[in-house]
């Protein structure tokens, strides 16, 4: 009884919230026709700026998945390995994650972006900007990483070469959080929870907080991605999974508290206070304005003048994306 009341409460909060659409859903259910599957499985990753993702179970199951599983992966091209192998159906991931194995021709389909600004640039006593990095060690969690691929575009855009001029410190041991918090890196690029946490501490200072600066602020950092056989062969699926995670972006927004106590609550974050943290610095409510064919095309074009893909920016965009689903909900969910 609980449950059924939980799921009771939770569902009419997004009502009064204005996310939930109850008419507008069972419209378009209507139009859309019957699921091709009822069980869609979710990546589950150790960064709270995944929260829609998160916060989509139920309104996964309003759309009519009766099972919602989350496969425990790792950040990256890990996750992109999971979507293309079919191991995991769908998944936020960064950027510049989902260009490069589309110009390795790994089939994933890239249907939406989500939210913008989660990560932030730290940095040591002596660097203030990106171009102080010349010269400089900079710890990423792995080459061919997401901090590493977005550090290395912003590299790029401030006329750094990615590779001859940064010292890159990939340590399969030591996370670079603490590299950096031990002195023994000059910079590195935190996700949520780390920022909150070297705040907290007063450790380094930020460089770039891409939720603030320009141009990072202005394209996606995470997109919502697919494998590529399940957006062709289950089309009201992949949109019903497009509605319920931008919905719960919104819900991101109107009720933070609500989800940063939820993702606490089902096991993806410890620290609530770093998940409200969270919820109230992502602009997750971006998916309405910014177009996510931008973003790709911004960070394909950095990658490609860095020489990590081979592919234009135009094959990168009509090779690995489909806008259709998006585009329907734009026009459904305005508000």
């Amino acid at each position: 009884m609980q449950k059924v009341q939980s799921r009771r409460r939770f569902l009419a909060n997004m009502a009064a919230a204005g996310v939930a659409g109850v008419v507008g859903t069972r419209n378009s259910r209507a139009e859309e026709g019957g699921l091709e599957t009822t069980t869609v499985r979710l990546a589950k990753l150790p960064a709270i700026c995944m929260a829609p993702q998160y916060a989509a179970k139920e309104l996964l199951h309003a759309e009519g998945f009766t099972e919602v599983r989350y496969v425990a992966v790792e950040l990256g091209d890990s996750t992109t390995k999971s979507i293309a192998a079919g191991e995991v159906d769908f998944s936020l991931n960064y950027a510049g994650n989902l260009i490069v194995p589309t110009d390795l021709g790994i089939p994933i389909t890239v249907v939406a972006g989500v939210h913008t600004g989660c990560f932030e640039l730290f940095g040591s006593e002596g660097i203030h900007r990106i171009t102080d990095l010349k010269g400089r060690t900079v710890g990423v969690p792995s080459i061919g990483s997401g901090p590493h691929l977005f550090l290395a575009s912003m590299a790029t855009y401030v006329g750094l070469d990615p590779v001859r001029d940064i010292n890159w410190v990939a340590s399969p041991s030591i996370k670079p959080k603490e590299l950096f918090v031990e002195g023994k890196i000059d910079a590195f690029l935190g996700l949520p929870p780390d920022p909150q946490e070297l705040r907290d501490r007063k450790i380094g200072h930020v460089i770039v907080n891409s939720a603030v600066d320009r141009p990072w602020s202005q394209y996606f950092c995470c997109l919502l991605a697919g494998n590529a056989e399940f957006v062709r062969n289950n089309p009201a699926a992949t949109k019903r999974v497009v509605r319920a995670i931008l919905k719960a972006a919104d819900l991101c927004v109107a009720e933070p508290q609500r989800v940063a106590q939820q993702i606490v609550d089902n096991g993806f974050t410890a620290n609530y206070d770093y998940a409200l943290q969270t919820m109230n610095e992502v602009p997750y409510g971006k998916w309405r304005e910014y177009e996510p064919e931008d973003t790709v095309r911004f960070y394909a074009l950095r990658l490609h003048e860095a020489g990590m893909i081979k592919t234009s920016p135009h094959q990168i965009i009509a090779n690995g994306t489909d806008w259709r689903f998006l585009n329907e909900l734009k026009r459904e969910l305005k508000t």
